[in-house]
């Protein structure tokens, strides 16, 4: 399947949150769809990422499987009408621009804080789920190595990766903002996933220090605790925690949103709330926000913060452009060169079969040393033989002259006919 990979998103860029949140796709999903494609599908090379910032698929397919791609995320999320909201995926269908999109999306150029940490743990996750299932082939095996050596280089040459400048840091420096003038502010973060660990860690050596954290899962507040120094709160008083602080973190994962008008309501506010929402699909009712003295921000209300660190890093841009166009020229040749190694393999087996035939011919008449001599003597003229050819073909990849060289070889060598023959 030589430049037939494929990409479908659906992110940040065209898409605000409350259609982002009705295609997001936790990890079951994820491994779901993977099933479906393995099962009923003959793609290749495929890697389901989703984020609170998109949810993409790569695939190799011959064909544009867009439309498709789109009914089964519909049917995952049981959203019945997603065709309505085709207009805001984005569709790579040339095999470059697909590749193109993927070194940008791992590599945190196409990230709402550039070069967030995050999405290139996600994607490191989204292609071991496609290779557990198997769905990963040398393609996509030898692009993602690409991509995670490429991401090294940037790390040791460039200042890119530098600072804490990320989702979760926006988020902390937002609650610092936002408490500067309360005395003694209460801060709960709810959901200590990877972004809600994230802001406990970035919040960890602020001013405030009445920082409460809970979660369902005892044992990763536990660590959080120990990490960061911040209180933990049994799960089960969440709600008497939310009604005394005056900052929620939300990031807690659920079909249905988790803080709700009338919970909030109850509340009776008697000063400025604020929630923070970082979930995708959103953990917290917006309309909390007709509330008097409730403030919601969500995660695209979070904007890229002027920090010293997002500075360095977009001014390091042009230096991660050309380190990813370096890699992505050797990758190019390498994928090139993949159309002509079947060749290579037919022309190797066919010299291979012509050698012996030809040594059986004489065995039967040589001892064992003598026998060996003959092997080792033949194999090395096979292999200067293969060289010059192999060479050439490679040589001919780079210039896009393969295909001419190829239909020599299969003809001059009956290379076709060898291999049903072997069939």
């Amino acid at each position: 399947m030589h430049k037939s990979f494929k990409a479908i998103s659906l992110s940040y860029g065209k898409a605000p949150i409350e259609i982002r949140e009705l295609v997001a796709l936790d990890e079951s999903a994820c491994l779901k769809l993977l099933r479906y494609f393995k099962e009923f599908t003959d793609y290749t090379d495929v890697m389901v990422l989703s984020t609170c910032n998109r949810t993409e698929v790569y695939y190799s397919s011959e064909v544009d499987q867009s439309e498709t791609i789109i009914k089964l995320i519909g049917i995952q999320k049981n959203v019945k009408d997603i065709e309505r909201f085709r207009a805001y995926f984005d569709v790579y269908t040339v095999h470059e621009e697909a590749i193109d999109h993927l070194f940008a999306v791992s590599m945190g150029l196409e990230a709402q804080v550039v070069g967030d940490m995050q999405i290139s743990n996600q994607v490191k996750r989204a292609y071991q789920w496609s290779a557990n299932e198997f769905l990963a082939g040398p393609f996509l095996h030898r692009l993602m190595h690409t991509i995670f050596f490429t991401n090294k280089k940037v790390v040791q040459e460039t200042s890119y990766r530098d600072g804490a400048a990320s989702v979760s840091y926006a988020a902390a420096e937002l609650v610092m903002e936002l408490t500067n003038d309360i005395i003694n502010p209460r801060i709960l973060i709810i959901g200590l996933g990877e972004i809600g660990a994230d802001v406990c860690r970035n919040l960890s050596g602020s001013k405030p220090k009445q920082v409460y954290i809970t979660n369902r899962t005892l044992s990763k507040a536990e660590a959080l605790s120990e990490e960061c120094g911040f209180e933990i709160l049994p799960f089960e008083d969440v709600y008497d925690a939310i009604a005394s602080a005056d900052v929620i973190i939300s990031s807690v994962a659920g079909s249905k949103p988790f803080i709700t008008k009338a919970l909030v309501k109850e509340m009776n506010i008697v000063s400025y709330k604020y929630f923070i929402d970082l979930s995708v699909p959103r953990s917290i009712e917006t309309e909390v926000e007709e509330l008097p003295g409730a403030l919601i921000y969500n995660i695209d209300d979070i904007k890229d913060k002027a920090s010293e660190a997002l500075e360095k890093r977009i001014a390091a841009i042009p230096q991660v452009k050309k380190i990813i166009d370096e890699a992505m020229t050797e990758f190019h040749d390498w994928s090139k060169e993949m159309v002509v190694s079947p060749t290579i393999q037919k022309l190797k087996g066919a010299l291979e079969q012509i050698r012996q035939e030809e040594m059986n011919k004489y065995m039967k008449s040589l001892n064992d040393v003598e026998s060996q001599k003959v092997d080792k003597i033949t194999r090395g003229m096979m292999q200067k033989i293969l060289r010059l050819p192999v060479l050439q073909l490679k040589a001919a990849c780079k210039k896009g002259d393969a295909e001419t060289l190829i239909d020599v070889l299969n003809e001059l060598f009956n290379l076709e006919n060898q291999v049903a023959s072997e069939e």
